[in-house]
């Protein structure tokens, strides 16, 4: 089995789960065990960093990244209470695992405490919650044609607007995606 690690899901326009409609995912595992990775294309309305921050009652200083106001995404259905930091490479996080070269993800408080101060990674998004697959999961939906798959381009996950990351996803691949046909084939 190639591993789609460090690859983006590209939802299908024809899968009509309301959840995933139009979604990118970023995939942080697939492997034998099933597959999990992050919406990177579906903002919480009225919730960015700075204000999870606050909620969290972690410190937020003069010295702040820019990235404070960027909005707090809802990274899948599974655990949306569980927050999840996709970053740019920085060490010295406690649970920080290496995604690439260019990614990193970061599931502890330590983290968090940084992002309203200077210590912040350069680049980060957070996720609420999680997509996952069972094992052969995945691969049956990709079979049936609900999604495509590309390489992540660190650009898309950091720097492209919310809005335009589903098109620029698809562009990537080389065609429109509204002019391939919704039924899969087999030969």
């Amino acid at each position: 089995m190639d591993s789609l690690r460090n690859q983006f899901l590209i939802a299908m326009p024809n899968l009509d789960d309301p959840y995933f409609n139009r979604t990118v995912i970023y995939l942080i595992k697939h492997d034998e065990d099933g597959a999990m990775g992050f919406i990177i294309n579906q903002p919480i309305s009225q919730l960015n960093v700075e204000q999870l921050l606050e909620k969290m009652e972690l410190p937020i200083t003069t010295h702040a990244t820019p990235n404070i106001h960027q909005q707090v995404f809802n990274g899948g259905p599974v655990n949306q209470e569980r927050g999840f930091v996709l970053h740019s490479p920085q060490n010295g996080w406690n649970s920080s695992e290496q995604c690439s070269d260019d990614i990193m993800v970061t599931t502890s408080k330590d983290i968090m405490s940084s992002l309203g101060t200077g210590d912040a990674p350069d680049n980060f998004i957070i996720a609420l919650g999680y997509a996952s697959w069972e094992p052969g999961q995945l691969e049956q939906e990709l079979l049936e044609n609900s999604w495509l798959t590309c390489p992540c381009d660190p650009e898309h996950l950091f720097a492209t607007p919310i809005d335009q990351r589903w098109q620029l996803a698809t562009q990537q691949l080389g065609f429109d995606v509204w002019q391939i046909s919704h039924q899969a084939g087999h030969s």
